[in-house]
């Protein structure tokens, strides 16, 4: 079993991930696919004249504010053009995927968190009327029924709180609490950097490997949505998964390659 997380960010090449998804699933792999689109909700949200807020916790996470309108601004992206494209692609391939958000028979499940503490202008603030939480409960049933009838699970936020409502969850979380549940093999938390790198942006400074009772060390050098893609991989290390790898996910063979040992292996 292998969970594969395909980020949101400009540059990534879903055709390529596709398309490698598509030959090993064909020789028989067990596979899920997670996405995130967090490009293509600002650029909408931008054309909608409600612009995506990010805020900073005081730990140092950034993360998007989300109030019911960049919710529903959010799940038209992530359910609707992302999860249905890439569906798409799949199916093109001649792979029966079917798409589905973690609000869907409450396949992701978490505590909604309607405030945010955040830090603006050097002081710390309460930002209330937000729509978010962390995934908490997975509901494998219904992934392992759609697998055993042959079906390639295409996953994305939002999830479901405890009461029903949808929350935006982070996306390399929501996958990493998926591989534990799945006790899956390997985890890929492809986006479109090669890896964790030690002086971002300078790809020559690629971390090969970091030892997995170490994760959270590293958490130093990640930068922005990289520090929530770190912690995502300490918690699958810590639940059980075998290996957690950030790959590049802008050419080539995206899985593939990542499976191969190009990138971060976590292990």
């Amino acid at each position: 079993m292998i969970v594969v997380k395909v980020g949101g960010s400009a540059g990534i090449d879903y055709d390529a991930v596709c398309a490698d998804l598509a030959v090993r699933w064909q020789s028989g792999e067990r596979l899920v696919l997670v996405h995130g689109g967090s490009g293509e909700t600002n650029r909408v949200a931008e054309a909608l004249g409600h612009p995506p807020r990010f805020v900073t916790s005081p730990s140092g996470y950034t993360s998007r504010f989300t109030d019911r309108q960049t919710l529903e601004i959010f799940e038209m992206v992530y359910c609707g053009k992302m999860n249905k494209g890439i569906v798409e692609r799949l199916q093109r391939l001649g792979i029966n995927a079917v798409g589905l958000s973690g609000l869907d028979g409450r396949i992701f499940e978490g505590r909604h968190k309607d405030s945010v503490r955040a830090v603006e202008n050097g002081k710390v603030k309460v930002l209330r009327g937000d729509h978010t939480g962390t995934v908490e409960r997975v509901n494998t049933g219904l992934i392992e029924l759609l697998l055993s009838a042959g079906y390639l699970p295409v996953l994305t936020p939002p999830a479901a709180s405890y009461e029903g409502v949808a929350i935006n969850v982070d996306g390399d979380r929501a996958a990493a609490a998926l591989a534990v549940a799945l006790k899956a093999d390997a985890l890929l938390l492809l986006s479109n950097v090669p890896g964790l790198l030690r002086d971002y942006p300078d790809e020559t400074t690629l971390i090969r490997e970091i030892p997995a009772d170490q994760v959270e060390e590293y958490l130093t050098f990640a930068q922005d949505r990289m520090k929530k893609k770190v912690l995502g991989a300490a918690e699958a290390v810590q639940g059980g998964v075998r290996r957690v790898i950030f790959g590049d996910a802008r050419a080539g063979q995206p899985v593939t390659s990542a499976l191969g040992g190009a990138g971060t292996v976590v292990s």
